[in-house]
């Protein structure tokens, strides 16, 4: 008969025996090929010593036979504070995102750096995009005052329409050409350099 000693919960072949090796305290009779799954070297040397043929594996999950499971124990609390770690990566750069603390780098673990970087990609984007606007406000800060400089030339009382022309009356009387949409201080150049000449 072969008896197949594994701590496995669930999977069991219907068509073999299975027995616990953490339970095992002597061979069975009528044994003829033990299966051991694991490190029990107990189990093998005691089939062994009565000429048991004996099939070692490893088992799908590794597990130490002395710990009792204090390796999966610590297993799982290094699992649990790099969670722990993360987590309070992930939550700073949340602060940092809400405007609470400045965005800094996290040190360690994989989903704080990754949130990190696209954090830092955001900021440096809004970055650009504020300089753009205050770039965009200036101009248009420049634009509102040559406009309303243009409209107050534009609005210059009649008094100045009659001082425009007749300085160009004296221009065209002299032959010098001026534009037509000359200001007066042009014309008013023009007709002191004709004074002077």
């Amino acid at each position: 008969m072969e008896l197949v000693y594994s701590t496995q919960n669930s999977d069991f072949d219907p068509e073999k025996r299975y027995r616990n090796p953490a339970h095992f305290d002597r061979p069975e009779a009528g044994v003829t090929h033990a299966v051991v799954i694991g490190d029990w070297p107990k189990v093998v040397d005691a089939y062994e010593a009565l000429g048991v043929e004996v099939s070692v594996t490893k088992p799908l999950i590794s597990q130490s036979v002395d710990s009792g499971g204090a390796d999966i124990i610590a297993g799982l609390e290094q699992v649990n504070d790099n969670l722990r770690t993360e987590r309070a990566g992930i939550l700073r750069l949340i602060e940092a995102a809400e405007g609470e603390s400045t965005l800094e780098h996290p040190g360690d673990g994989e989903l704080p750096i990754r949130l990190f970087n696209a954090l830092k990609v955001i900021h440096e984007g809004n970055v650009s995009l504020k300089g753009e606007r205050d770039n965009l406000a200036g101009e248009a800060e420049s634009l509102r005052a040559e406009v309303a400089r243009l409209k107050a030339a534009a609005d210059q009382p009649g008094d100045s329409a009659e001082k425009i022309a007749g300085l160009k009356a004296q221009l065209d009387a002299a032959g010098v050409q001026y534009r037509a949409n000359a200001s007066v201080e042009s014309l008013e150049k023009a007709v002191a350099d004709l004074q002077k000449a």
